[in-house]
Order: C-alpha cells, then sequence, then structure tokens
C-alpha cells in the first residue's frame, strides 16, 4: 500500500517522535463551556494510538479540533514540528491529515468510485490516483466489486469500509478514525480493525476514537482514556488493559 503524497515531502519527524502534538487544549461550541478542557497528548510518527472513554467525554469534539473542523479556544497544536493551531481544514487535508468522521457521511447518490476521487482532490489528475485505487481494493475487495454502486445501498459495513478508504485516497501521513466499529457486526468490525493495522504498518499514523474498549487496546500500541474532557489515565494499551484503575478512569466508578 502506498503512502506518500506525489506533490508533498514525507514527514520529517523520526519513528518515535511526535508527529501530532496537543498541549492544553480547550475546545467548545458557541457560548457553551468547554467540552475538551485543557487536554494534552502526543501520537508519535508509525503509531496506532487509542483515544477511549464514555459517551459525552469529549472525544469526537477533540477529533474534529485535531482536524481544524473547531477551532480551539485555548491550547496549542503542531504538526511534524509546524504550529497548527490556527490551520483551515483544508490546509491540514494538504499537509497530510485526514478525519473519519462518527456516522460514515459517504455520498449516498454518488457511486464508490465518485466517492474515492473526491478523497483523492488534491492529486486526482496524477497517475497516482489510480495507484490509490489498486491498493484500496486490494485492502477492501468488497469495494472493488461495488465501484459502480451508489454508495447508499452499501451495508453499514461497506459504507465504513468506503469512509476510511476515501480519507486514504488523499494520502494522509495522519488518519483520524471515529468510531470506525459503531453499528457494524462485531465480525465486520474485527476486519475494519485488521485493515487499520495494515494501514498503520503501511506508514499511516493512526488516532483511533472507539468505543470497544477491547478492539482499540489490541490494535493500539498506547491509549489516553478521556473523561469529562480531560486526560484521566494514559499509558501502553496492553498494560491498561489489565489496568484495575482502567475502569475506574473510563467509568468514573
Amino acid at each position: 500500500m502506498r503512502t506518500a503524497h506525489p506533490t508533498r515531502p514525507p514527514p520529517r519527524a523520526q519513528p518515535g517522535r511526535p508527529l501530532l502534538s496537543v498541549e492544553g487544549a480547550q475546545v467548545g461550541y458557541g457560548g457553551a463551556a468547554d467540552v475538551v478542557r485543557g487536554v494534552s497528548l502526543d501520537v508519535r510518527l508509525g503509531e496506532i494510538v487509542a483515544l477511549v472513554g464514555a459517551n459525552g467525554a469529549g472525544k469526537t469534539t477533540l477529533l474534529r479540533a485535531l482536524a481544524r473542523r473547531l477551532p480551539l479556544r485555548r491550547g496549542r497544536l503542531s504538526f511534524d514540528g509546524d504550529d497548527a493551531t490556527s490551520w483551515a481544514t483544508d490546509r491540514a487535508v494538504a499537509r497530510g491529515i485526514s478525519l473519519v468522521p462518527e456516522g460514515r457521511h459517504v455520498f449516498a447518490p454518488l457511486t464508490v468510485r465518485e466517492n474515492l476521487e473526491l478523497g483523492a482532490w488534491n492529486h486526482r489528475h496524477a497517475p497516482s490516483m489510480r495507484e490509490s485505487f489498486d491498493d484500496l481494493v486490494r485492502l477492501f475487495p468488497r469495494l472493488g466489486e461495488r465501484m459502480k454502486q451508489p454508495a447508499g445501498t452499501l451495508s453499514g459495513g461497506e459504507q465504513q469500509m468506503l469512509a476510511i478508504a476515501r480519507a486514504l485516497m488523499a494520502r494522509p501521513a495522519l488518519l483520524l478514525l471515529d468510531e470506525p466499529s459503531l453499528g457494524i457486526a462485531p465480525k465486520l468490525a474485527e476486519q475494519l480493525f485488521e485493515a487499520i493495522v495494515t494501514i498503520a504498518r503501511a506508514g499511516v499514523t493512526v488516532l483511533l476514537v472507539e468505543q470497544n474498549t477491547r478492539l482499540a487496546l489490541a490494535a493500539s500500541a498506547r491509549a489516553y482514556v478521556l473523561r469529562d474532557g480531560r486526560i484521566a489515565l494514559e499509558g501502553p494499551s496492553a498494560r491498561l488493559a489489565d489496568d484495575p484503575d482502567f475502569r475506574r478512569a473510563y467509568f468514573g466508578t
């Protein structure tokens, strides 16, 4: 699977060093109180990092801010050594950050192929787009069988594959995934997480928001537990899976 963008330089960050850094992020909506309250975290080049927590903890809000779809009220974002705090969404995508939102948001009337082409807006006329199609059909063979179908006719799991593939068409350095297993049958969710691991092994760094903590901790190297908009616990995923403090941090009990 090819991940290098045809016109974008590869990340300057070295393996084991942060590709994304968040310092004291505060995020909210309109005039309401902050939903994310002073969060700091790092995502290192080549990692899968899980961000877990109960409903309403602020996970989706934080991910939207990292994709530059919401502004920070306070704090700082750094991506590949550059200050990304004031970036617009299109600049974030052009620099290598792609978001797969909760709920998939595929364009239902458009075909699978047309959805994928929209994901490649930043290199759609380059020969590399054909390579991206080939790579993603190998990753998700079902999409190859359904290229001419309207996206709205796909199953929920197939739509999730399409949403991930569409984000990968931009050849991101960092993939932000929001609840990829939501509403999907357990067997298909397992297959999706196998694909996420394959994506990371190909060189894409992944920050993953996921309610299924078993899948999230099994796939990731490190994890952060978000509770009431704050980081309640962090550490290696394998250790957190067996940590008695994990449930307390997750549920507050």
